[in-house]
């Protein structure tokens, strides 16, 4: 298994970030916001997980070990593969993911895309014992802004995400404007808007209205 990659960032696409390894560039499946931390050039370091297939090896990388352990236990649930995991964390953090287990919160889990009604009650119910309860204070969010800072400007990297995630560019578009007066309240208090947060936010716009 490999556990983890440090190096310097070769390249960034909507879905994976290449890490010069040794010489060699690792291709890693990566969240939206996870992406959102990293730069081009810059060295980094992100917790990962081989998902080995008869046709191919796939690398998935995380901002920290608990996203890494909670993308792996999602996979323990029956219908979760890694890409539906990935998305599932590209949606909630860690902690929340582990809030809307604990409560039943069947919204929150349809808010991924991919996931219907049936299919959030079947995850809540099987994955119930295994996330855990929710950490408290820190976040999915917090960890991933310690891997890098100083992202490229919030809407290019929102207009990434959601494309990379599927949607049309004008679902991202209204989706953008949607979190605008977020992004630029921060700008107007002189700090970088929280990309992570906005993605968030942004697919909660589209969720409503699907």
């Amino acid at each position: 298994m490999i556990a983890f990659v440090s190096g310097r960032i070769a390249a960034l696409a909507p879905t994976t970030a290449v890490v010069e390894v040794g010489g060699v560039g690792m291709a890693v499946q990566c969240t939206p916001a996870t992406l959102a931390g990293l730069r081009m050039g810059e060295e980094a370091s992100l917790a990962t997980s081989l998902v080995v297939r008869e046709d191919s090896l796939t690398l998935y990388g995380f901002a920290d070990d608990d996203e890494r352990q909670v993308f792996e236990l999602l996979q323990t649930a029956s219908g979760v593969g890694p890409r539906l995991a990935q998305a599932m964390l590209a949606v909630h953090s860690p902690d929340a993911l582990r809030t809307a287990v604990a409560t039943g919160d069947e919204k929150a889990l349809t808010a991924v895309p991919g996931i219907g009604k049936k299919g959030a009650q079947k995850l809540l119910l099987e994955l119930k014992d295994r996330l855990g309860a929710p950490l408290g204070t820190r976040t999915g969010a917090a960890a991933r802004s310690a891997v890098a800072s100083g992202p490229a400007p919030w809407s290019e990297q929102l207009m990434s995400a959601l494309i990379g995630l599927g949607y049309q560019s004008g679902q991202a578009e209204d989706a953008i404007a949607q979190v605008s007066p977020q992004a630029e309240a921060a700008l107007a208090d002189g700090t970088e808007p929280p990309v992570p947060q906005l993605l968030r936010a942004a697919l909660q716009s589209l969720n409503r209205t699907r």
